[in-house]
């Protein structure tokens, strides 16, 4: 029987574990996080609107504009992936891997991981697209809302059951991403209203946090520079706290699965000392 999640537990291992590999950690974050997002930041700027634009117009200007840094997207994706099974890796193998060990298992990981988000993105995508057009055909308008809100909570819900596939590519060393989607399945069973809980509290949280320090980082910056230096510098600032919330979402990963899959004790224990 799968465990009730305790979500105090969870939240309190995560920051021991942020705290036992604070230096590591940060490294890392630097490369895989900071640093790409930085990148794109600063050479994908949003494109600018003139007051008054048109709905449709302003749609199409941004789609234009994420069309076009698609190549960069896909790269900054794949190295958050990346560097998410690495931090796994570095806060949970009880042999203490080096940095470089580390990002090694964390590469050979990215392929399982690739794979496992195609297949549920393609899932949810059919599953979507049928129940809409069913929808349709109909020709109920009321009815076809329903399907696009039921759709929408479906997908939310899977995709938290899909939540520890990572944990499951990086702690089992599980390379078919068909039986990392089936062993996550498992592991949340009985837990998606906790765990969605626990996910969308810590998010707002860092709403919160990153919503006051940008605000007080702005006026500093207007006051004190402009132009581009004022966007970099700001895209510094913001990179940094996302970065940051980044690295404490993959110890509540960590976290969740530790209680989830009821790991002897003795594997964390040098994660801790």
């Amino acid at each position: 029987m799968t465990p009730r999640l305790d979500s105090s537990l969870a939240w309190k291992t995560a920051t021991r574990l942020v705290a036992t590999n604070r230096d590591v950690l940060i490294a890392i974050a630097g490369v895989f996080f900071l640093l790409p997002g930085l990148a794109f930041s600063v050479f994908v700027p949003e494109p600018q609107m003139a007051p008054g634009t048109p709905p449709r117009e302003m749609m199409e200007a941004m789609t234009e504009a994420w069309a076009s840094s698609m190549p960069l997207l896909i790269v900054v994706t794949l190295l958050q992936m990346a560097g998410t099974v690495t931090m796994l890796i570095v806060m949970t193998d009880p042999a203490r891997p080096t940095v470089r060990q580390a990002i090694a298992q964390g590469f050979r990981a990215l392929g399982p991981y690739v794979l496992a988000q195609i297949v549920v993105g393609l899932a949810l995508g059919m599953s979507f697209l049928v129940l809409v057009s069913a929808a349709a055909l109909t020709g109920l308008k009321a009815l076809g809302a329903i399907a696009i809100v039921a759709a929408f909570l479906a997908m939310i819900w899977c995709s938290v059951r899909m939540a520890l596939v990572a944990p499951v590519l990086a702690i089992e060393s599980e390379r078919n991403p068909i039986q990392a989607l089936r062993r996550s399945w498992n592991l949340t069973r009985g837990n998606s209203g906790r765990l969605l809980g626990f996910f969308v509290l810590a998010g707002l949280l860092f709403a919160v946090v990153y919503g006051l320090i940008m605000m007080l980082v702005g006026v500093v910056l207007v006051l004190m520079t402009g132009g581009n230096l004022q966007q970099v510098l700001t895209a510094a600032v913001s990179g940094a706290l996302t970065s940051g919330a980044l690295v404490y979402f993959v110890a509540m990963l960590a976290a969740v699965y530790r209680q989830m899959a009821g790991e002897p004790a003795q594997a964390y224990q040098t994660i801790f000392d």
